[in-house]
């Protein structure tokens, strides 16, 4: 009997190549670790990352003149569209935010605007720029945090200095901070004054939606929600965390933070667009579609270029790029207004998946569902193997559900495998055979009544 037996989950890996360096080819290739087909979206979206990488090297005068080339990705559900868009923007170390376009016709949908997706953008970009600082100070505030955990251990010497320390402080400091290094008192309680974050019970709706209004109150009143420190225990490791924390802030200048954060976004922003078919219109007039419209002439103007107030400054999405994607069995791309259709020149049609498609998604990405459940089940001391001809069945009997119910592409293979692996996860933690060989019989044993079962299949598959 053949196993396949695919290699354990790795670490991501970055690409060696620089951001300005990737090649429409080499971003193919990266998509093609994750994301299994699709090549025409993927060459589209390559083509759109290279063009913005291209303008960034032009004379300022003829970048402001360089439009964003936006695209719709056309097809059902499960195909791989949003896979495509994030891997994209991780790709590139991208800001990255996707919203359900649909989200802003719901009835009463009040404190939220379709500018929120932008200030949302602003956030998660600044949450980025925030961490990358931090990891350049890690070291210092490390060291800082270092000196500061041996005044707590130290009490009273606190407050000598290393000038006028006697021989006798010094070498016990020093012989602590080994200890320290070696992680020798780690469970060791020492006290400490620890700020408590408190945050309102209440909200204020403003024009500019909740989160301003919320952030304004904060600055102005910052002793009543929070601030306040307590003097509490807490073990040695839980102090170093939370030290090096408060030092990294100390260290991090928000101000910079904030003004590379808007140019992030402003430069190389990302932002997908899912369920855009759901606010297309259907030829009506009356109900619904009136707000269907409205969101769109909403939108309208944040894709084609304006300036969005945020609470880290004024944000310019002229040059943010935009993956707008939808189903569109009912309706189709033209049914959207013709001004938002010129925003998005570039139409992108996905290939729905077959048996073939799902044998590569379960062997070939590199967080491929096989090597997830394989290295699952390896922490119980379980461990999997999948011969060619279950995973061939799997991807088959995945197939024909889809063909048989609603077609939800690569996600039928998560209820699918879920279910077939239902009895070992359960029992994984007592199982006596540690090596559990998944074959073609295994799986028709285990699905073939709930694939042959058309109305269970509906519920259960």
């Amino acid at each position: 009997m053949v196993i396949y037996l695919p290699g354990k989950v790795r670490k991501e890996e970055r690409p060696s190549m620089e951001e300005d360096e990737l090649t429409p080819r080499q971003i193919v290739e990266e998509l093609d670790k994750y994301v299994v087909g699709q090549h025409k979206a993927k060459r589209a979206v390559a083509i759109a990352l290279r063009n913005r990488l291209r303008r960034q090297k032009l004379s300022p005068e003829l970048a402001e003149e360089v439009a964003p080339k936006n695209i719709i990705m056309m097809g059902p559900t499960g195909i791989g569209k949003t896979e495509i868009a994030r891997r994209l923007a991780k790709l590139t170390k991208s800001p990255f935010l996707k919203v359900e376009a649909s989200k802003f016709t719901e009835v009463g949908y009040v404190g939220r605007d379709v500018e929120s997706m932008v200030r949302d953008l602003a956030e998660l970009s600044v949450n980025m720029v925030r961490m990358e600082k931090q990891e350049e100070v890690r070291d210092k505030a490390e060291k800082n945090a270092e000196e500061r955990l041996l005044n707590l251990l130290l009490p009273s010497h606190r407050t000598t200095a290393k000038a006028t320390a006697s021989d006798t402080e010094m070498q016990t400091r020093e012989k602590l901070r080994q200890q320290l290094r070696e992680g020798l008192l780690e469970d060791r309680k020492v006290e400490m004054e620890i700020t408590e974050r408190k945050f309102p019970s209440f909200e204020i709706i403003t024009s500019s939606g909740i989160e301003e209004m919320d952030i304004n109150i904060k600055e102005l009143l910052p002793g009543f929600f929070g601030g306040r420190s307590k003097k509490r225990k807490v073990t040695v490791a839980d102090a170093r965390r939370y030290l090096v924390n408060e030092e990294e802030q100390k260290l991090v200048d928000m101000e910079e933070v904030a003004r590379l954060a808007v140019k992030r976004v402003e430069e190389s922003g990302i932002i997908f667009l899912d369920e855009i078919d759901k606010i297309a219109g259907r030829g009506s007039t009356v109900g619904p579609d009136v707000s269907r419209e409205g969101v769109q002439r909403d939108i309208l103007p944040i894709v084609e270029g304006t300036t969005v107030n945020t609470r880290y400054g004024m944000v310019r999405t002229d040059h943010i790029l935009f993956l707008a994607a939808g189903a569109f069995h009912v309706s189709k791309p033209s049914d959207l207004i013709p001004e938002l259709q010129g925003r998005f020149p570039i139409r992108v049609e996905l290939d729905s998946l077959g048996k073939d498609d799902f044998i590569r998604i379960l062997t070939e990405p590199k967080n491929s569902l096989i090597k997830q459940y394989i290295a699952l089940m390896d922490t119980e001391g379980v461990q999997l193997k999948f011969t060619k001809d279950a995973i061939e069945e799997i991807a088959e009997m995945a197939a024909l559900v889809n063909q048989r119910t609603q077609d939800i592409g690569a996600r039928r293979l998560y209820t699918i495998v879920e279910k077939l692996l239902d009895k070992i996860s359960f029992e994984g933690p007592d199982l006596k055979k540690k090596v559990q060989v998944i074959d073609a019989h295994y799986v028709r044993k285990m699905l073939k009544d709930l694939v042959e079962d058309e109305d269970l299949s509906r519920y259960i598959l």
